[in-house]
């Protein structure tokens, strides 16, 4: 259910951008290094151009040409992207995308120590987004990008720039220092409480600079290795969520799982629910099935959707998770395996389809109903 790169124009995609609108949860625009310096405060910028950016780095992506699709670099030259021209006739006009929620690209600084700099970094990340992206195009909407790993400062982040329409989200990478239930991070959900901001975790850096390693085991060689235990690490956070109570003090708080895949969750709720009903002595604030307290305030995103031995046991999975109540598109452009809105998923019914690429979304972000972005 992915491809390296974006399909050949047919008459059947002129078919489906008149039929559904889609709302995109996951578009990677180029907000690196060299973009943001400008936005940097002085001496930061000197920094980084006397002696590089001291992020700390990431894994070998397998696939695409640099991780990326090899079309999605511009003709004349730049990073993929880069170009909004570019994603505008590649992806958001050719699928009707009428809403496409730019997620960034390199979490380097949400690993490093550095406090000061990397608040500096999120508030660059920010402003360049606004200037060169959601001034330029009505359907694109940012996410916030916060020093997680600094609370105090990440709920200032979030109080300068949250406040904006264009802004629907705030946006952490998987990898952390402590699961993202605990306390310490109270900081960040009242902020985004405040704002009304769903919380994304969006996976990367797990085990990078300050991040805890990637599997309970420790550290991987490759990619693949980490891709695979990518889970893992967000079944933790969700655990964590939970059972530390964080949707009873924040019960408006959303969260968002991103990019982790989707079908797993099915047997860890199940998990979870046995587990609660023996031990629920030692966590008395839970008050409810974890499962319902996934219902009703988690999401998750398609890309990459797993893939199953036959359809029978897609559609069952898909309904232990109430994929209509919580599953929503994403295509991961321009990424090696971005999911296109023809191959992300087989086809759904035409109402699930509806909740998937366009209504949860919608209810989730504050965006238009598909009825009116169809009309208007």
């Amino acid at each position: 259910m992915q491809t390296s790169q974006a399909e050949t124009p047919s008459p059947a995609d002129k078919k489906s951008k008149a039929k559904r609108p889609i709302i995109d949860c996951d578009i990677h625009q180029i907000s690196g290094l060299e973009e943001i310096k400008p936005y940097l405060p002085r001496h930061y910028r000197e920094m980084v151009e006397a002696y590089g950016p001291a992020y700390p780095g990431g894994m070998h992506f397998n696939g695409g040409v640099g991780g990326r699709m090899a079309d999605a670099y511009p003709e004349e030259g730049g990073r993929a992207g880069s170009d909004l021209a570019l994603m505008q006739r590649q992806h958001l006009d050719r699928y009707n995308v009428a809403y496409g929620i730019l997620t960034g690209e390199g979490y380097g600084m949400q690993a490093t120590i550095n406090y000061d700099y990397a608040a500096a970094t999120c508030s660059a990340i920010n402003d360049y987004t606004i200037e060169h992206w959601l001034s330029r195009d009505s359907r694109l909407r940012g996410s916030v990008m916060i020093p997680k790993q600094e609370p105090r400062l990440a709920a200032k982040e979030i109080d300068r720039v949250g406040g904006r329409a264009d802004m629907v989200q705030v946006i952490v990478c998987n990898g952390a220092t402590l699961p993202y239930g605990n306390r310490y991070y109270d900081p960040i959900y009242e902020a985004c409480v405040r704002h009304n901001l769903p919380f994304t975790i969006h996976v990367g850096l797990e085990g990078e600079g300050i991040n805890s390693p990637p599997t309970g085991a420790g550290y991987v060689t490759n990619y693949i290795e980490t891709r695979c235990a990518r889970p893992s690490t967000m079944a933790a956070h969700l655990a964590s969520f939970i059972f530390e109570g964080t949707f009873e003090r924040f019960p408006t708080l959303r969260v968002v799982l991103q990019e982790a895949g989707v079908l797993w969750l099915a047997p860890l709720l199940w998990k979870m629910d046995q587990e609660w009903k023996g031990l629920r002595v030692q966590t008395p604030w839970v008050r409810k099935r974890p499962s319902e307290y996934f219902r009703e305030h988690v999401r998750v995103t398609t890309q990459p959707i797993d893939e199953t031995p036959n359809r029978a046991l897609f559609d069952a999975l898909l309904d232990s998770i109430h994929a209509d109540e919580t599953l929503m598109y994403c295509s991961d452009y321009p990424h090696w395996d971005y999911d296109s809105p023809k191959q992300a998923l087989p086809r759904l019914a035409d109402a699930l389809a509806d909740r998937v690429y366009y209504d949860n979304a919608a209810e989730l972000y504050g965006l238009p109903t598909r009825e009116k972005e169809a009309k208007g």
